[in-house]
């Protein structure tokens, strides 16, 4: 199954860092979408529901699992 994942990070933040390395050692495919902008970011976090403060977030086909321990269990769930 093809998984679709959209990564929303920022630069200079480990936990983005983290995640990236985590699905490129999975060897899966992922876009990567940076918003360094407070602006823009508060506008996403907004987008994202009011328990969203943090990045990355990331989504696996449209879902939002959330940030590096969200995607670590998503994986896990799908057996990745």
């Amino acid at each position: 199954m093809e998984l679709k994942i959209v990564v929303y990070s920022k630069s200079a933040c480990p936990q983005c860092e983290s995640a990236k390395m985590v699905l490129k050692t999975k060897s899966l495919a992922f876009e990567e979408i940076k918003i360094d902008s407070e602006e823009e970011r508060m506008a996403f976090y907004e987008k994202c529901g009011p328990s969203v403060r943090q990045m990355p977030q990331i989504f696996i086909n449209d879902q939002r699992v959330g940030g590096l321990a969200g995607l670590q269990a998503a994986l896990a769930q799908l057996g990745r």
